[in-house]
């Protein structure tokens, strides 16, 4: 007999659509919603064969398109094929994002050398592509179901701390966590409160993306990652899988009080004043 917790935080059946699918953190935390029985939606700009094969040898029930985080008719247009074969999205997950070297200062570019189309090209992707456009077209969608729906943004710790030298990507994340608490209480005052908005704020993840400023050649650690160690009282780096109990929470009707919140799983940086 199913048990009133397990029931709260039932996935069976649910329908979660990712944008920035290819990713680390996108795809491990899909992964793991697939195996406690949701249906999962990929999408990305990058190739996501291989990593829809992983989730079929697992017998998820996993579906992927190609698509623009950027592009709102492409959005559009997938959003229309998902509802027409599942009949709903349960939540959003907009996952697309990421950092440019270009954008980032560095001993071999000063902030005063940073050039602009690099920067803009960091805000794009991060405001924009990942969170904005996709929200305006599944909030509308989620407001119409009368069950509501979740919307979960992926914010940074560089939105509670700006960090040195990634001036692109630290805007762009304080923007992230802003325009989820202004899109939760827009929603909730105008449509309904069943569509609820929050964000995850990961702390010091290895990504594709970041991986140059935690390591050296060598595979040790730089500079920039052993100072990040220093400050994280947990004393490692985070794991895709250390996302998925806040997740979890946010989805459940466990959380239907709760919108508007950016959640840090950061093993206790923003905490660490350092001394």
């Amino acid at each position: 007999m199913e048990s009133m917790v397990e029931k709260m935080f039932s996935l069976k059946d649910k329908v979660f659509f990712f944008t920035g699918g290819a990713g680390i953190l996108a795809s491990t935390l899909s992964y793991e919603l697939g195996k406690l029985g949701a249906k999962i939606i990929l999408t990305d700009i990058a190739p996501l064969d291989d990593v829809l094969d992983k989730f079929r040898k697992e017998n998820i029930q996993v579906t992927g398109y190609p698509m623009d985080a950027l592009n709102k008719q492409q959005i559009q247009e997938v959003s229309q094929k998902v509802i027409q074969k599942f009949g709903n999205i349960d939540a959003l997950f907009n996952a697309a994002g990421g950092n440019m070297k270009d954008a980032t200062v560095s001993p071999d570019c000063s902030f005063f050398d940073l050039p602009l189309e690099a920067l803009q090209k960091v805000v794009s992707l991060n405001l924009f592509g990942g969170s904005i456009i996709p929200s305006q077209v599944f909030a509308q969608l989620m407001i119409e179901n009368p069950h509501g729906g979740n919307i979960i943004n992926f914010s940074s710790m560089t939105s509670f701390r700006p960090l040195t030298r990634t001036i692109g990507y630290s805007a762009a994340k304080a923007a992230v966590s802003n325009f989820t608490q202004w899109l939760a209480v827009h929603i909730a005052q105008n449509y309904t409160p069943k569509v609820r908005v929050n964000a995850l704020a990961p702390g010091f993840f290895v990504t594709n993306q970041n991986y140059y400023l935690l390591y050296k050649a060598d595979g040790t650690l730089a500079p920039r990652g052993e100072a990040i160690l220093s400050h994280t009282p947990c004393g490692r780096f985070g794991v895709p899988e250390d996302l998925l109990s806040t997740v979890l929470w946010l989805l459940s009707p466990a959380s239907s009080f709760v919108t508007g919140i950016v959640v840090p799983v950061d093993g206790g940086f923003s905490a660490f004043s350092g001394v």
